[in-house]
């Protein structure tokens, strides 16, 4: 770690934080919330899934501006974070970890709700026929069925925490040891022209980045592997 600054580490050890706990939180909501949502189809079920894609569309600083409001100490986050004695979420860890995994969600619950799809209905039917109950159907054989599905989900989710920017600033802010993820740590250097240290984080993302797509790539090439 000699000559890395000791805030460049602080950030990547903060931001690496969020994106597991993100990470973790996100899988475990989208599994059971792509398998609800694959079948069958229903009109009522497209609105849920509008509302858990609107982040694919919506500007991060609107999300974060509407959780921002909802964080403050006169709304639910606030009544929250009361429970053990703070004022608000906004600004704090804990904020970060909810407006990351209502921004990061689509990226979960969409691989893994394509994964369901393409098995079919087959096997949930033909587990039915067997005897199944619904539960053991799903962790015992659609969730096996969607591994794919369900890896891309991961490293989609990690690689967006910790490239997000837009809503981490606006409910997080730039407190040292508490938000400044890597994100908002290149964008403070930028201001104050630390150009090292800048460079050294832009090219860790680049490089973290391009990992990350050859993962995915590699992924997809098995699948179609597997299914020629």
């Amino acid at each position: 770690m000699k000559g890395i600054p000791t805030d460049v580490i602080e950030a990547t050890i903060l931001t690496l934080e969020l994106a597991v706990v993100t990470t973790g939180m996100l899988v475990t909501i989208a599994l059971p919330l792509a398998w609800w949502l694959a079948f069958p189809h229903r009109w009522w079920k497209s609105m849920v899934n509008a509302v858990i894609s609107l982040p694919l569309v919506l500007p991060p600083s609107v999300l974060g501006y509407y959780l921002l409001l909802a964080f403050g100490p006169t709304g639910p986050g606030g009544w929250i974070a009361r429970l053990w004695g703070a004022r608000t979420l906004a600004f704090s860890f804990h904020g970060l970890v909810i407006g990351s995994l209502l921004y990061a969600l689509p990226f979960a619950v969409q691989p893994i709700q394509n994964a369901f799809h393409a098995m079919g209905r087959h096997p949930v039917e033909s587990a039915a026929v067997l005897g199944a109950s619904p539960w053991r159907t799903f962790y015992r054989i659609a969730i096996p069925m969607a591994w794919r599905g369900v890896v891309t989900a991961i490293v989609l989710s990690f690689a967006h925490t910790i490239g997000e920017f837009g809503i981490v600033l606006m409910i997080g802010g730039d407190i040292p040891g508490q938000t400044r993820v890597l994100s908002v740590a290149l964008y403070d250097y930028v201001e104050s022209a630390r150009w090292h240290d800048a460079n050294m984080i832009a090219g860790g993302m680049v490089m973290f980045s391009f990992l990350t797509i050859l993962l995915l790539s590699s992924l997809q090439n098995r699948k179609r592997r597997h299914t020629s």
